[in-house]
């Protein structure tokens, strides 16, 4: 077996996945919060599609989540080392208590393993908030290159998600309705019409 036999699994096409794909594989399994439809890119046409995605976040949309939280993690612990390792000496006035940063430093711990949640159970809000909000308390540390990448995240998700909810009014809209666009080719009576006399009406 050669050294690029070896990395693939084996030259026989049978071989092992590798790590990304069994990650990828592992989080588009079903979770305890349902399954919605993979994601293909554009919107489904189709009200039962829209429904079952508005309810829970597709495939890519936990995907990104779920890779988000281990990263948000990993920078709040960065963030709140690096706070206390900078913080000036005791007895100056820009000094500040070790625990308050301690305190910050496990509230964004927090937020991380609320993404781990809400990804995993497919709460595309929940999860479009909570990326938001930890984005926005690691921007006020001007830690801005850390920050600004979880503000833009959790705003996709909550554009996507009203995205999401605005065509599926739509597409209720033009199909529930039997009065709107089926009726516009049937013509109304005409209120000049007069409905025939009977026979003995003498004229």
């Amino acid at each position: 077996m050669t050294a690029a036999e070896h990395v693939t699994g084996g030259g026989d096409g049978g071989g092992r996945p590798g790590l990304w794909e069994r990650f990828v594989g592992w989080a588009q399994r079903p979770g305890p919060g349902g399954q919605a439809p993979p994601s293909s890119g554009a919107l489904p046409d189709t009200a039962e599609e829209l429904e079952a995605l508005s309810a829970h976040a597709d495939d890519k949309e936990r995907l990104i989540g779920l890779i988000a939280a281990p990263l948000a993690g990993m920078i709040a612990v960065i963030v709140t080392s690096s706070l206390i390792a900078n913080d000036p000496k005791v007895g100056t006035k820009a000094h500040v208590d070790p625990s308050l940063y301690l305190a910050v430093g496990g509230v964004a711990l927090a937020l991380a393993a609320a993404m781990v949640g809400f990804a995993w159970f497919r709460k595309r809000l929940y999860l479009g908030i909570t990326m938001a909000l930890y984005g926005l308390s690691i921007f006020n540390l001007h830690f801005w290159g850390f920050g600004v990448p979880f503000v833009l995240g959790g705003a996709w998700y909550l554009v996507r998600g009203y995205r999401i909810q605005q065509k599926l009014k739509t597409v209720q809209a033009g199909g529930g309705g039997g009065g709107g666009g089926g009726s516009r080719g049937t013509p109304g009576a005409s209120k000049r019409y007069t409905p025939p006399r009977g026979p003995g009406s003498g004229r």
